[in-house]
């Protein structure tokens, strides 16, 4: 389907009031949209807090299961980095997300993924992909847009990791960094932004530990008529701020050159409209089938103020499973 057909679909969803699915790649060349009811015939179960399209009795059933995960080689890392920070430091970006992919072994399934891992926002696709994000993309409420970007993550268990975490300042430029730029694009399909939660935390439990995620709420007022522009609204926001980067189209170009492959589906969007607001989450926590293998993808913001290292160890500790 192409982009701008994609749009018109949605406009037009919105306009009549019909409840749709929708799922849209990175790069914006494979986007997909459904009535919300066939969803599931097309292969996508989903849960989207308290909306779903699957039965409870199955959800979550065992817990056991063993995951092994081989990076990619820091000397592979390290080229993609020092070109990102190359491009920082001639002023082309001053945050760009770098993303990689973790090859997996696993002995469950990807659907067993799916019903045993918790998260805001889930989405399953008939044995291609399975995604557990906590970020929320929009979502709108009594003609008001909202968006929640996450930059900044810790493992819970280092002492003091909240305070750490809070006033760290390269943690900091680069969660004002995002917060601008959702700012900037929300103004651009609503008026009157205001960021409502600044740096607030919150809590993930994974397989092997807890993280703390921080995030701020950024929210703005619609037209009474944004329904028939759905499909405009969300295109013209992405990619999503927070993986991608500032300033977006110039970022965007550097992380192709430095990833060397299509994201795909990775980092891109999905989400529902139930006839009066819509719902959306960032595609983030995703493992996705490659060959005889899975591979988990993964990353991190970068700054001029970035260690190698510790980027590279942030993009391992995100790839987890987050099963009780």
């Amino acid at each position: 389907m192409h982009l701008s057909d994609f749009i018109s679909i949605l406009n037009s969803y919105g306009s009549d009031g019909r409840p749709f699915f929708f799922l849209i790649d990175f790069e914006m060349q494979i986007p997909f949209v459904c009535p919300l009811e066939d969803a599931s015939g097309h292969g996508f179960l989903f849960n989207l807090k308290t909306k779903k399209n699957y039965a409870d009795e199955i959800n979550r059933a065992g817990t056991k299961y063993h995951l092994t995960s081989y990076p990619v080689a820091k000397t592979i890392y390290r080229e993609a980095f020092d070109l990102v920070v190359e491009n920082i430091q001639s002023g082309n970006s001053y945050l760009l997300n770098l993303t990689f992919p973790t090859r997996l072994k696993s002995d469950i399934t990807l659907e067993q993924i799916f019903y045993k891992s918790s998260a805001a926002y889930k989405l399953y696709h008939r044995d291609r992909f399975v995604l557990f994000s906590p970020e929320c993309f929009i979502r709108t409420q009594d003609d008001h847009i909202y968006s929640y970007p996450m930059k900044g993550t810790i493992d819970a268990l280092i002492p003091d990791a909240a305070k750490l975490i809070l006033t760290d300042d390269k943690e900091i430029r680069e969660h004002n960094t995002i917060v601008d730029l959702i700012r900037n694009d929300l103004a651009m399909v609503a008026r009157n932004i205001t960021v409502s939660k600044f740096r607030y935390i919150e809590k993930i439990k994974t397989d092997r530990n807890e993280l703390l995620q921080i995030s701020s709420e950024i929210h703005g007022e619609l037209d009474k008529n944004w329904r028939s522009a759905i499909g405009t609204i969300l295109t013209t926001m992405l990619p999503a701020g927070s993986i991608s980067g500032a300033p977006k189209k110039k970022t965007v170009d550097i992380i192709k050159s430095a990833e060397k492959q299509k994201r795909g589906y990775y980092t891109g969007v999905f989400g529902i409209f139930d006839g009066e607001n819509i719902d959306s989450a960032v595609n983030i926590r995703f493992i996705e089938k490659s060959g005889e293998y899975l591979q988990y993808r993964s990353g991190g913001g970068i700054t001029a103020m970035s260690d190698p290292d510790s980027e590279y160890m942030e993009m391992l500790d995100k790839v987890y499973v987050p099963i009780d």
